[in-house]
């Protein structure tokens, strides 16, 4: 990647990042500062695997996990530019095994205490999480969740059905709230991949790559990593203490040459499926922060992306996990939203837009300062890590854009 030459000084951020490294926090750590479209910083610290300490490569493969939902949403978002549908229009006008959903009672003790659903899942409410989905990992042992543990929706473990068994899987579920009036982080953008394929017509992963991959030269970005391509693929770890995200220790949590990546799987899951490197993905970065535009490639126009950006929650609702505090935040059409800045944030941070994947693959963009941050592991999980908020205060501090 070719790195345009500034004043900048970024020694602070990289003697950081290498800090999490040599304390055995990350066992890797790529970080990558644009301005505009320009790069101003790109530096890898840490290693391929604990096992041979072989260097960090420069393009080394990541799983992108939930990057991946950024992708998907512009893929639909892509269709819809074209006319194919209307954010309004009802998702089972297009699946309609997602007509007459049901929805938990507010003092459901089990998935059966339900009620008829009195709104219509919207498309948009499956843009912004707002549709009433779950996940089945996020609260484990809450009613939504275990309904979908027990009704063969285990995102994390299973990949053997394809997306339109997975949304007949899903539809078959409740909601948990009424379509439009919460928020939930859920397997909505899965939804999504499922309806770019019935709307094009063709297969989600061959969408990506006539439509998004090659014309933007991201040759490295699939659902699976071939053989010859596996030298490149980082081992993944785990903490040893999941509650101290701070605690040294880790251990091997999937092998690049033995684990679920090595050959092709049936769901192809637009929430969280895709490998990628550091270069292919921030050409697509450089798509979006260039209004939908990279060397004379245009995705989507301006106007698009910038609907994207905009808050699609009701009044009041704001985006919420149990274990990750996001003050502030409401989400857009695929992007969380900064809407409303805290003590500690930058006046800069205004606006920001990210999103980021559970082993840690976390991009912001912030349309202000004119800044985009990039911070790659493979720590699971490393989303909304400690090492990712130091990267962007120092990319914040740095820029001189606080």
């Amino acid at each position: 990647m070719e790195i345009k030459a500034t004043a900048l000084d970024f020694a602070p951020m990289h003697e950081r990042m290498e800090f999490y490294v040599q304390e055995n926090i990350l066992s890797c750590c790529a970080t990558v500062v644009m301005q505009g479209q320009d790069i101003v910083d790109y530096q890898t610290f840490g290693y391929m695997d604990l096992e041979t300490k072989t260097p960090l490569r420069t393009d080394a493969i990541y799983r992108m996990y939930s990057n991946t939902k950024i992708v998907t949403s512009v893929a639909l978002m892509m269709l819809h530019e074209e006319g194919v549908f209307d954010l309004d229009d009802p998702l089972a006008k297009y699946l309609p095994q997602f007509d007459g959903v049901t929805v938990l009672k507010a003092d459901a003790q089990s998935a059966s205490d339900t009620e008829p659903a009195k709104q219509m899942i919207l498309i948009r409410h499956i843009l912004s999480h707002s549709a009433g989905f779950s996940y089945g990992f996020i609260e484990p042992e809450s009613v939504i969740d275990q309904a979908y543990l027990q009704g063969g929706l285990n995102v994390l473990a299973d990949a053997s059905i394809d997306l339109e068994e997975f949304c007949d899987r899903v539809a078959k579920l409740p909601l948990a709230y009424e379509p439009g009036t919460s928020w939930r982080y859920s397997v909505a953008t899965d939804v999504c991949a499922r309806l770019v394929e019935v709307l094009s017509g063709m297969p989600f992963d061959e969408f990506l790559q006539q439509r998004i991959f090659a014309p933007l030269d991201m040759p490295d970005t699939d659902f699976w990593v071939p053989p010859e391509k596996t030298s490149r693929f980082i081992t993944q770890y785990a903490p040893t203490d999941f509650f101290d995200p701070m605690k040294p220790g880790l251990v091997k949590a999937d092998d690049p040459k033995t684990g679920p990546y090595s050959q092709k799987r049936a769901l192809l899951s637009g929430g969280g499926g895709l490998v990628s490197t550091v270069a292919d993905y921030v050409k697509f970065l450089q798509m979006i922060v260039g209004g939908g535009q990279r060397n004379g490639v245009r995705l989507l126009k301006t106007s698009t992306l910038q609907q994207m950006r905009t808050n699609q929650l009701a009044p009041g609702v704001t985006v919420e996990f149990p274990m990750w505090a996001m003050p502030g935040t409401t989400f857009g059409l695929g992007f969380a939203l900064k809407e409303t800045l805290q003590e500690q944030d930058p006046v800069a941070a205004q606006d920001e837009y990210h999103w980021g994947g559970m082993a840690g693959t976390h991009s912001w963009m912030a349309p202000h300062a004119d800044v985009t941050g990039f911070c790659l592991t493979q720590r699971m999980p490393g989303f909304w890590h400690p090492f990712s908020h130091e990267f962007k205060s120092h990319v914040y501090g740095i820029a001189s854009v606080a």
